[in-house]
């Protein structure tokens, strides 16, 4: 019997369809995030609300390393980030118990409840395109991305 390929054998054929995919959530990134931005008080850009949503979803306790790792960003990028938030009161950098030379990163109560007020700010843009487009096609699109993120997050380590 001769072995099986992968399930799904790349087709060349297939490239263009891959660009107009990445294409499209890219474009669809970018109104987003103006969209969000718009919402957000003075001096918070997306890149600090993306840390708090991060620390929230892998859980918080991170090294700035870990961070720039996650983020794609260099350090002192990640380092200056964090330095704003933490000027807000947002997050807090304690020592790390592991390593005296670095810091980890933790979430205050005043950060969390920030983060979950930025998403409330959203309500009346997600009202207006839940006018134009329902929940269901969200819901049923949200394992493809998932998905889709998981095999890119994997393919960068």
């Amino acid at each position: 019997m001769e072995p099986k390929g992968p399930p799904n054998s790349p087709n060349p054929q297939d490239l263009p369809r891959y660009f107009r995919f990445f294409n499209e959530v890219g474009i669809v990134n970018q109104l987003a995030t103006a969209m969000f931005e718009a919402r957000l008080p003075k001096g918070i850009l997306i890149s600090h609300f993306s840390v708090l949503s991060h620390l929230i979803r892998v859980q918080d306790g991170r090294t700035p390393v870990e961070l720039a790792r996650a983020f794609q960003v260099a350090k002192t990028t990640m380092t200056h980030t964090l330095a704003g938030l933490e000027k807000r009161e947002l997050i807090e950098m304690r020592p790390n118990p592991d390593d005296a030379r670095s810091k980890r990163v933790w979430l205050t109560d005043q950060g969390r409840t920030f983060r979950q007020d930025a998403i409330m700010s959203m309500a009346p843009d997600f009202m207006s395109l839940a006018a134009q487009y329902d929940v269901e096609r969200l819901d049923a699109m949200l394992p493809h991305l998932e998905a889709l993120r998981k095999i890119m997050d994997a393919a960068r380590d």
